[in-house]
């Protein structure tokens, strides 16, 4: 746990004394915001979306996301498609299966990949204002 810096101390005992939020004492006011940000979310959920996020953090997983939203590939397909090595496709396919934004379905010796959650990308792709 980050200890509270004198200066953060300072910053709060003024915003107290503006009579902007209850003045109620420094420590106990304190107190009361470190439980409300507790309170927020359970810790093994906020890793979660920290994870979904990393993940979609980068480009090449992006296209690979609009790729997969088109139709299924295999890693050949899109390691042409983005001009990858093969290795690298497999990398970044991973994390988007251990995220769950993505599934696979085996054909014989192929592994198809397609979108575990369609609708959800979807709604990802229209948040970032994704050009169709």
């Amino acid at each position: 746990m980050i200890k509270q810096t004198k200066e953060s101390n300072k910053r709060l005992e003024r915003l107290l004394c503006s009579g902007l939020r209850p003045s109620e004492g420094l420590e106990d006011y304190a107190k009361r915001l470190r439980k409300l940000a507790n309170q927020l979310a359970d810790p093994k959920f906020l890793r979660r979306k920290s994870r979904l996020l990393k993940a979609l953090a980068n480009e090449t997983r992006l296209k690979m996301l609009k790729l997969l939203s088109v139709r299924e590939m295999c890693v050949c397909e899109l390691t042409i498609a983005l001009n990858l090595t093969q290795p690298t496709a497999s990398h970044h396919l991973n994390i988007l299966q251990n995220v769950e934004l993505v599934k696979d379905r085996k054909e014989g010796k192929w592994v198809f990949y397609s979108l575990a959650k369609p609708k959800l990308t979807q709604n990802l792709f229209a948040f970032l204002e994704f050009p169709n």
